[in-house]
């Protein structure tokens, strides 16, 4: 399978040349989406959509359609090499990471969609450590591009050895991972954090293949559980710590999770 260019950048359908200015960079305001394309298919492509109309009738009061949105979507991956082809055979078509940036400067007119092909990237399968931090996302609900916060405690995570940062309310309530949703494992059951956080489109493709429950949980509660995952859109990774607390990593229960969230198909772009 052909693979994207190191990054192919287009703005409502019109290629960008790669030594002029980043049309991502001067986006103050906006929402959106990143997903994973394999054999121009992707796992949940419905929800990523749905989420990027959902957004922009909230922050804007317009609708995105689909249509719109996949043809956005499939012209940018030809652009950069990686054309969408058939899915469900698995046998042609590009692999790479789509993010899609919908954006509005002052005035009625539409949003600007901009998609941004890069690489494919794949969830680590070394287990994660985290570092909790005093912060969470305002408007978390949305993946919006108001992003400083959890970028800057992810360098400090990372400063000190640790993956990422795991955002917490002042009473140590977990919410979610910086750039992942988090979710902690007893038994055949997955203990979702029940607090403002973005409601991520792996998370809700986990959620029906297990025996999933949200509640309230602090740092505090970390003794109760077996395991712990983090999920984005490249997928779903163990976790190791959170602080000076270990978990076991992979787990079988992991593995198995890892195992079905693999064979969930995907949908042609």
């Amino acid at each position: 399978m052909s693979q994207a260019t190191p990054t192919h950048v287009e703005v409502d359908g019109r290629a960008m040349p790669p030594d002029g200015p980043h049309p991502l960079a001067l986006a103050t305001h906006g929402h959106f989406t990143v997903m994973q394309v394999r054999g121009g298919g992707v796992r949940g492509l419905g929800l990523h959509l749905a989420r990027l109309d959902a957004a922009n009738r909230e922050l804007y009061g317009s609708p995105l359609t689909s249509d719109l949105l996949r043809a956005r979507i499939r012209h940018a991956l030809a652009g950069a090499g990686a054309g969408a082809g058939d899915a469900s055979a698995g046998t042609s078509g590009g692999d790479a990471t789509v993010r899609v940036v919908a954006t509005r400067t002052a005035g009625d007119g539409p949003s600007r969609i901009i998609v941004a092909v890069t690489a494919p990237a794949e969830a680590s399968a070394v287990p994660q450590r985290l570092l909790s931090v005093p912060y969470t996302r305002p408007f978390a609900h949305i993946k919006h591009l108001g992003t400083f916060g959890q970028l800057q405690y992810n360098r400090v995570a990372r400063a000190r050895g640790f993956d990422e940062a795991l955002l917490t309310c002042p009473d140590g309530t977990m919410t979610e991972g910086a750039t992942t949703n988090v979710g902690f494992l007893s038994a055949d059951t997955v203990v979702w954090p029940a607090a403002p956080a973005l409601h991520g489109v792996t998370m809700a493709l986990v959620e029906p293949l297990t025996n999933g429950v949200r509640e309230p949980l602090r740092l505090a509660d970390l003794d109760r559980f077996d395991a712990a995952i983090v999920t984005n859109s490249r997928g779903i990774a163990p976790v190791a710590a959170i602080d000076d607390h270990r978990f076991p990593g992979s787990t079988p229960l992991v593995e198995e999770l890892i195992r079905r969230y693999r064979a969930i198909p995907l949908d042609a772009v």
